[in-house]
């Protein structure tokens, strides 16, 4: 860790930003691309990029690998221009592409991953070694045979291998087995535990929860969310089911209450945040056989912004 925080920028002891978009534009036209970016990701963040199939994630992503000039703003990684010194961004970047591409599927694995380290000079096959094993690739398998998860296993050990201290990762667990996705999730808590920088784009709201401290979210290629999780975790709402004696008492209950469904004559579901005390002050009155409580999920949060429903 203390590698990675050395060579960050300091203010009076705090740590700097290591990315920072800012008014950053991409227009293609008929309401595609994105539109006056602005967010910054401090030195040690792991920020969740979310928003529906082109929503402008990948653009995103793809301006801060500097694949692609903007019309408008800036972005940088560690006070380096993404475009204008885009090998020097790359040196200190791991990327997996959301669609991961291979120059010749004849290859196997192995001469794949070859390959990529002998493009980023990387001397260290140890580490390589030690990732071919966690993610238990068969690097011997030709590419053109490997499923879609075990090509997925093969980007996420390029992006991984360099031990560079910012990590960009498009979809990184599509493909992946259940197994799989929890190796990749305690891959990233170690990562985290030495300082460096993540942000992943994900459609997998478990992984989101269990490694990211923030999340931003994305709608028509304009930023509509900068949220901390665990604030987020704090204030999201708890849905009861709750289930009474006789249909009489659920119909007069669910009239009491707003944002109240009726999934069966004796059953209803409430969504509520804050306290409780209001709801087992009117449950006192009634007959009540049984309740269930669980807490409001970061993917229905999600869709509350994204369908403009902020609560």
């Amino acid at each position: 860790m203390a590698r990675y925080i050395e060579t960050s920028k300091l203010q009076g002891g705090v740590l700097m930003n290591m990315i920072e978009v800012q008014n950053l534009t991409k227009d293609y036209g008929n309401n595609r691309g994105i539109f006056h970016l602005n967010f910054s990701i401090k030195q040690g963040e792991t920020v969740a990029f979310l928003g529906t199939n082109g929503a402008g994630k990948t653009t995103t992503i793809r301006q801060l690998m500097g694949f692609v000039k903007p019309q408008n703003g800036t972005a940088k990684i560690n006070g380096l221009d993404c475009f204008q010194q885009e090998k020097d961004i790359q040196k200190q970047v791991g990327y997996l592409s959301g669609e991961i591409s291979f120059l010749d599927e004849n290859m196997t694995g192995h001469d794949f991953i070859k390959f990529m380290s002998d493009i980023k000079k990387i001397k260290n096959y140890q580490r390589i070694e030690q990732l071919i094993t966690y993610f238990e690739l068969d690097t011997q398998i030709k590419i053109k045979k490997m499923s879609k998860g075990t090509k997925q296993k093969v980007g996420l050990i390029v992006a991984f291998m360099q031990d560079a201290p910012v990590l960009i990762l498009d979809e990184p667990t599509s493909g992946l087995d259940p197994i799989m996705q929890n190796k990749f999730i305690e891959l990233i808590m170690k990562e985290k535990s030495k300082g460096k920088t993540i942000i992943m784009s994900s459609h997998i709201f478990e992984e989101v929860e269990h490694t990211c401290d923030r999340i931003l979210c994305i709608k028509d290629g304009k930023l509509i969310a900068d949220e901390n999780v665990e604030d987020i975790k704090r204030n999201r709402g708890k849905q009861y089911s709750i289930t009474f004696s006789n249909e009489r008492d659920a119909l007069n209950f669910a009239k009491k209450f707003p944002n109240i469904s009726l999934v069966n004559l004796k059953t209803v579901l409430l969504m509520q945040t804050g306290s409780i005390n209001d709801l087992l002050h009117e449950l006192y009155h009634y007959e009540v056989t049984d309740i269930d409580v669980r807490n409001q999920t970061l993917e229905e949060l999600f869709l509350q912004y994204y369908g403009g429903n902020k609560q």
